[in-house]
């Protein structure tokens, strides 16, 4: 088997900010694996906030050898290498068998799943006028985290007063701060907040009380990660670069389930190739948040498609 890393970079059609930082770039790795004149391909997105860079995932990928099989790959741990050597074999094993990659993994046809549009972190009235201008769609992630958020969230509800809203802190708020927030997330129709507290300091959330459903986003990466979240979370949220994969991801989905979460799929800021794989885990879920090509300026060739019915599955010029 035959193993090339190549990073691409996507402009991203406006900056895009979280409590962490700005990016006007989507900067990925697009892996291929080779076997026999067949190509599979998967992209990953290096996340700094996990330690990881472009080189390092690189030499991760480009470390492995030629990895037999999916299950050779828990070599590595979970993070972007694993994921696009993952999704990439996927891909491969659908060419050469001919098949869909929902028939390889024995699950049902995949059917759209409405996704939600992330509205970057800015000043509140920018804020109302990204809502404004998004009002249309069904689902609008906020990204927040800051001490001052409350006229940012009053701002989002003005511009957009039908659509629902979830809430993305990225660890931004501290217990006092969730705690104040948390009666006016449930007065202004908040469905969901994401990650309201840094990882290490979540245990704050026992014991307190949840009005609106936590969503466990950087306390949640693979299957060995949920006994952790237990009495301090809802639903968790799933992204195949924490994850290590489609492999993996499909895992943590039936084990999260089996233990009365409810499941979120989420992304990095990639293209269609890094969200296709994820359109599978996304079935039934109760958020789908699967909008990274719609940050965009520019996508693959053979994009996913994105309508009134939401993020369709992939073609087979895409993946799987």
């Amino acid at each position: 088997m035959k193993i090339t890393v190549t990073p691409d970079v996507f402009k991203l059609a406006q900056v895009f900010t979280i409590s962490r930082g700005s990016r006007t770039e989507a900067k990925v790795l697009t892996v291929r694996v080779e076997k026999d004149g067949v190509v599979g391909w998967g992209e990953c997105v290096p996340y700094a906030r996990y330690g990881e860079t472009l080189e390092s995932v690189t030499a991760e990928i480009e470390g492995v050898g030629a990895p037999e099989s999916r299950e050779a790959l828990y070599d590595l741990p979970a993070g972007a290498a694993r994921n696009a050597l993952d999704c990439a074999m996927w891909d491969l094993e659908c060419k050469q068998a001919g098949k869909r990659a929902w028939e390889l993994a024995g699950l049902p046809a995949p059917a759209p799943e409405i996704t939600a549009y992330t509205l970057s972190l800015a000043e509140p009235a920018e804020m109302q006028a990204q809502a404004a201008k998004n009002a249309y769609r069904p689902l609008l992630k906020i990204k927040l985290g800051t001490p001052d958020d409350m006229a940012r969230l009053e701002a989002v509800r003005a511009g957009a007063p039908q659509s629902t809203i979830i809430v993305d802190a990225n660890e931004g708020w501290s217990a006092e701060v969730y705690a104040d927030l948390a009666p006016h997330l449930v007065r202004l129709g908040v469905a969901l907040v994401e990650q309201p507290l840094p990882a290490g300091d979540d245990e704050a959330l026992i014991g307190m009380e949840r009005p609106v459903p936590v969503c466990a986003d950087e306390s949640a990466h693979d299957c060995s990660t949920l006994a952790k979240l237990e009495g301090k979370y809802d639903v968790v949220n799933i992204k195949l670069d924490k994850t290590g994969g489609l492999t993996e991801a499909l895992k943590l989905r039936e084990a999260a389930l089996a233990q009365g979460y409810k499941v979120m799929v989420g992304c990095m800021v990639g293209s269609s190739l890094a969200m296709a794989p994820a359109t599978l885990v996304a079935q039934g879920a109760m958020v789908t948040d699967l909008d990274g090509p719609l940050l965009l300026a520019e996508d693959r060739e053979t994009p996913l498609v994105f309508d009134a019915d939401g993020v369709h599955p992939p073609s087979t010029t895409l993946w799987g």
